[in-house]
């Protein structure tokens, strides 16, 4: 069974800084994909930041030049550095893998952090 575990998420001023971690724990053969995704208030959720499966990154637009994602794949563990942050980046943070393990291929989801931008 793999799990992800988020952490880093907070309350901080307009400008501020966040820095989220997600570690990977469990019996994974290969990762697919990895990154985060975000749900706001009365938002769907959507792709903030994400390892490809070709090793390129994909951000959205509204983070590009703020936000940067990196990885420490000796620790299977995820970072998204935030950097001046927005009010509308108030949202929910959501850790994602896709990858092989023992059954096959799955995908996972992180519990969630919360992170509120206050303007």
């Amino acid at each position: 069974q793999v799990q992800l575990v988020e952490s880093g998420g907070g309350l901080v001023q307009a400008g501020g800084s966040l820095r989220l971690s997600c570690a990977a724990s469990g019996s994974i053969y290969s990762i697919n994909r990895n990154g985060w995704y975000r749900q706001g208030p009365g938002k769907q959720r959507e792709l903030v930041a994400l390892f490809t499966s070709d090793g390129n990154i994909n951000y959205a637009d509204s983070v590009k030049g703020r936000f940067t994602i990196s990885r420490d794949n000796a620790k299977n563990t995820v970072y998204l550095q935030m950097n001046s942050l927005k009010p509308e980046d108030t949202a929910v943070y959501y850790c994602y893998l896709d990858g092989a393990v023992a059954v096959g291929w799955r995908a996972y989801w992180g519990q969630g952090t919360q992170v509120t931008v206050s303007s």
